[in-house]
């Protein structure tokens, strides 16, 4: 019993649908059928105080001044260039009062077509896929209602389109998420260096009163000799020094004398040789006395003594060494840098307390420093040589001074870092100093996020600097097309501005315009030189994809 309650129902409601749709005229939407509901007159849109019979409506005459008594001819397509605009609420804006020729489209999505190719003997499937624009069939020309295999296609396309900007969008969540992170990274670098500043900056003060405190002393310090230390510490200095002049000087007699061994015993191999070889019968005097001599001296060798050179080698190589334990004296135990004269002899401050020995120390000390200061005594500082003590403090201070420099640097350039922009959320942020590219033809393109554009010729040469980042912009534009011709929608887009790059030649600085639209990866459309040297990057990334955002995809195909 339901199930025949409902079928009644359902009968009921479609029924109504029909008759609602049948008793709006050829041509008009859903949102103007209001206007077409009066069974015996009709009262033009824009003019209500024009008032027509209902027979008037599609008679392919145009009698309103908007056109709005013919939605389904194109008998007023010529008031579009006579007629101001005339706003319509809920309709877009047109010079006629209808938007256009509805086409119901069902199975696909419905969509107005210009009255212009209303029974203009042209299938305009593209947006009128059920072929109603055609109802005259003008020519013999008949419109088949293609719109379930078409409807069917797109949205098969379409769900590639949402898949894809589903993709992108997480793309964009992804980039959003990491450049968070790399600010985070940056904030926590800037934090920690702070902390360290602190920490070293106490330090480097230490360091410097250190220093200071050391070289104050060191000025208080007796005049050395021409030497370091006393007469003693400069004799020692002195003698070692004429010890490493003598064994330099035997390490090279050593050398001349293996040199010169090696050469007799070369010649002597060379007479040895010839002695056995020569013709005895020969008679040549010369060569019988050199024969002789070599027989005297080979005889009054062998009755020589062999010497122990190894024993000689191994005295001459102990001797060449240079450490104090062939020498035999400890030369650091001689060369004390910081005693003076009289500290030699009068070391009085060992013999006191050590309470009194610091106190007495000090006294003194400030007593030389005072002495000093008043030009009584030399001054240790104006003699050109410094302490191996000064040097050290002086050293450490420097070194941590420096280096307290380049952190102090350091965060001024993280918080400059900070100030950037980067874009909504610091997204472009994830993208700096990664490039994208692009094979042209006869030219390859590439674009480094925040970085630079530049063109690089595939016959040979060097690459050409098309603009270097300056700043983020925001630009307006009607309808365009991507790299495949493809519509791209209208409104305002992200633009990154790159300039001042290669001069050109009898013109500008290069420079380069980079338009941005949404894709679910960063890739270069299409690049071109709107005016001499000046050019326009098409560039798709999902960093500029919004929800709810019509996805410019370079290779969908719209219907």
């Amino acid at each position: 019993m339901r199930r025949i309650e409902a079928l009644v129902l359902l009968s009921t409601l479609s029924t109504s649908i029909l008759a609602a749709e049948s008793s709006r005229p050829r041509g008009v939407g859903p949102e103007f059928a209001k206007f077409y509901k009066a069974a015996d007159s009709f009262t033009c849109i824009s003019n209500p105080s024009i008032k027509l019979d209902i027979s008037k409506v599609n008679d392919d005459y145009c009698d309103c001044p908007d056109g709005s008594d013919e939605p389904g001819t194109a008998a007023c397509t010529y008031l579009s260039a006579l007629s101001p605009p005339q706003p319509i609420v809920g309709a877009p804006n047109t010079t006629l009062a209808l938007p256009g020729f509805y086409c119901k489209n069902k199975g696909h999505i419905p969509s107005y077509i210009s009255h212009t190719y209303v029974n203009d003997g042209v299938c305009d499937y593209d947006v009128c896929c059920d072929g109603s624009d055609e109802w005259a069939g003008v020519g013999g020309v008949k419109c088949e209602d293609k719109c379930k295999e078409i409807g069917k296609e797109w949205r098969r396309l379409d769900e590639i389109r949402q898949k894809s900007a589903r993709n992108a969008l997480k793309k964009k969540t992804e980039l959003v998420n990491e450049a968070q992170a790399l600010r985070a990274g940056v904030e926590l670098r800037i934090s920690s260096l702070h902390v360290e500043i602190k920490d070293q900056g106490k330090k480097v003060e230490e360091l410097k009163k250190k220093f200071e405190e050391v070289e104050r002393s060191e000025r208080g310090k007796v005049v050395k000799s021409a030497g370091k230390g006393s007469k003693v510490t400069v004799l020692a200095g002195l003698a070692k020094q004429r010890v490493e002049e003598l064994r330099d000087a035997l390490v090279g007699l050593v050398n001349k004398r293996d040199e010169l061994r090696r050469k007799v015993k070369e010649l002597e191999t060379i007479l040895s040789t010839f002695k056995e070889e020569y013709n005895p019968n020969f008679n040549d005097e010369g060569v019988k006395r050199a024969v002789k001599s070599w027989e005297d001296y080979a005889a009054k060798k062998d009755a020589s003594p062999e010497s122990d050179e190894s024993a000689e080698d191994r005295d001459i190589e102990s001797i060449s060494k240079a450490d104090s334990e062939t020498e035999g004296i400890n030369w650091a135990e001689w060369e004390i840098e910081e005693e003076s004269d009289i500290e030699a002899l009068y070391k009085f401050e060992e013999y006191l307390p050590a309470s009194v020995r610091a106190w007495v120390h000090q006294k003194l000390t400030d007593l030389r420093i005072l002495l000093i200061e008043n030009g009584i005594l030399a001054d240790n500082a104006s003699s050109g040589s410094e302490s191996k003590a000064v040097s050290a403090a002086r050293t450490a201070y420097q070194n941590l001074n420096d280096d307290l420099g380049i952190k102090e640097s350091s965060v001024g350039d993280l918080t400059k870092d900070l100030e950037k922009d980067y874009g909504p959320n610091d997204i472009f942020r994830a993208l700096k100093g990664t490039c994208i590219s692009k094979d042209s033809g006869e030219y390859e393109y590439e674009l480094c996020w925040l970085d630079k554009t530049s063109q690089k010729s595939k016959k040979g040469g060097g690459t050409t600097g098309m603009g270097n980042f300056v700043r983020f912009d925001k630009m307006y534009f009607d309808e365009e097309v991507d790299a495949e011709g493809k519509g791209l929608g209208t409104g305002e887009r992200t633009v990154l501005m790159y300039e001042n790059g290669q001069h050109c030649w009898n013109g500008p600085n290069r420079q380069t315009t980079v338009v941005l639209a949404c894709a679910e990866k960063d890739e270069i459309w299409k690049v071109v030189e709107q005016e001499k040297c000046m050019y326009r990057m098409d560039v798709g990334t999902p960093a500029v994809c919004e929800i709810g955002q019509k996805k410019a995809d370079p290779k969908k195909d719209e219907l």
